[in-house]
């Protein structure tokens, strides 16, 4: 027999941990999770940056919402999420210029390698900084999501693949691995797997794309100090920040991928730690450990909330496009106000909508 719910959130990712979050409590809800464990995929692999700067305007806004929301959490809470860590692009004049968007300052060649003094001085000739990034204790945040979630009652299931979604009567009938569901409204959380699973579900599919995206914790000869600000390539060849006494550094590509368990390509970190060691003098060792992620995004680099205006109850909560964690928080405060048609004329969700509004009028435009 079939589990009663109001909401059924397939995706246990950050996107839809954020979401039972923000709906626990309200309704009835139950997550479901492919894998055995929750953030399996491309949100245990996030780089724990949440820059205002960063992404198209509408992700901006959602960003700057986010950032309000996890420091008001900070300030009752002896364990923070957020940490002052500021991100600073490097390149040439014209594309700094170009790339440089919202909070973002032009620096000079001499005041960024104070920043960062371990940058070959040659191999830039324009700086900007954005000094209301903030590193993001990832691990911590979704864990608070799941803690809070299932402290209000919302049931949890991993190791739980969706295999059949039909629409019946008023309501979704889901089925989960072993498990039954029925509910009214069906959330698509499902990061990479999102347009698989409106196809299971009867939907038409949006087009979304996985991008990979390769990072790895490397050894270094000289380590930064936990005050240097991130740094990332304007031509996106390349970031790298602290990572205690070690490095995170990354390729920054953005290869389409299928819709999988992502893994780094051989040879692809040998080549970023040989450029990285002529542009810096890091003195990069050794690969501690290496992952790659996938970023999914819908064509417009937008990401997908609300329901689908072809389908009743089927709710979209995908293509963040690997802003996820930045704008998480904004994004299920708005998705909460959706599904649960609280939108209200002046708050933080009516402005969040308009910002969405003002690039895609409906997930079907």
């Amino acid at each position: 027999m079939a589990s009663n719910y109001d909401v059924v959130i397939v995706g246990g990712g950050i996107a839809g941990l954020s979401l039972a979050s923000a709906l626990a409590g309200k309704c009835s809800v139950a997550l479901v999770e492919a894998e055995q464990s929750l953030a399996f995929h491309t949100s245990s692999r996030s780089a724990r940056q949440l820059i205002p700067s960063y992404g198209p305007p509408v992700v901006q806004e959602l960003t700057v919402r986010t950032l309000e929301m996890l420091a008001a959490r900070d300030a009752e809470s002896e364990a923070p999420i957020l940490t002052p860590r500021g991100f600073m692009l490097v390149g040439d004049e014209e594309t700094v210029r170009a790339q440089a968007s919202g909070n973002m300052r032009p620096i000079s060649h001499d005041e960024a390698m104070l920043l960062c003094p371990v940058l070959n001085p040659d191999a830039f000739s324009a700086a900007g900084l954005d000094n209301g990034s903030f590193g993001c204790n990832a691990p911590l945040l979704l864990e608070e999501h799941r803690r809070t979630a299932e402290a209000a009652g919302v049931d949890i299931i991993t190791g739980a693949k969706v295999h059949s979604a039909q629409r019946l009567g008023s309501g979704w009938q889901v089925g989960a691995g072993t498990e039954g569901f029925q509910s009214a409204v069906v959330v698509n959380a499902a990061g990479a797997w999102a347009d698989e699973l409106a196809v299971i579900s009867g939907v038409e599919k949006l087009g979304l794309q996985p991008y990979r995206r390769t990072a790895a914790i490397v050894n270094v000869d000289r380590p930064l100090t936990p005050e240097t600000p991130m740094v990332c390539a304007a031509d996106d060849s390349f970031y790298f920040r602290a990572e205690g006494n070690q490095v995170l550094i990354s390729p920054s590509e953005h290869v389409p991928s299928g819709a999988e368990d992502a893994k780094p390509y051989p040879g692809d970190m040998e080549k970023l730690i040989s450029a990285l060691n002529s542009v810096t003098t890091l003195g990069i060792r050794s690969v501690d450990r290496a992952w790659t992620g996938l970023r999914t995004e819908a064509a417009d680099g937008v990401p997908v909330v609300g329901f689908d205006a072809e389908a009743p109850g089927f709710f979209w909560l995908a293509g963040q496009g690997g802003y996820g964690f930045q704008t998480s928080s904004a994004v299920a405060e708005l998705a909460a106000a959706l599904i649960l048609g609280d939108v209200g004329p002046d708050s933080p969700e009516s402005r969040t909508a308009e910002q969405l509004a003002a690039v895609r009028w409906s997930i079907r435009r």
